[in-house]
């Protein structure tokens, strides 16, 4: 299960869980400002980032992309279990 997540400028926040799936909204750290949603995208069987409104820089989209990673092994384990 993924608890903690070390990014400095955004945040991971789990909204309720679907029945096999979870969903997060992400969001600056420094306004709360929500910056998009990672969710299952079943046409792509794998987790995918849907932005809004925003902007990126490198060290914030490897942070997404780790997250996604650890998301798709979790759910992998679960899987296989």
């Amino acid at each position: 299960m993924i608890n903690e997540v070390d990014s400095k400028f955004i945040s991971f926040i789990e909204l309720k869980p679907k029945p096999k799936t979870k969903v997060f909204e992400i969001r600056n750290k420094s306004y709360g400002d929500l910056l998009g949603k990672i969710m299952w995208y079943a046409p792509w069987r794998r987790y995918c980032f849907f932005v809004d409104s925003a902007c990126f820089d490198a060290a914030c989209l490897a942070d997404i992309h780790n997250f996604m990673n650890r998301l798709m092994i979790e759910r992998k384990k679960k899987i296989i279990s």
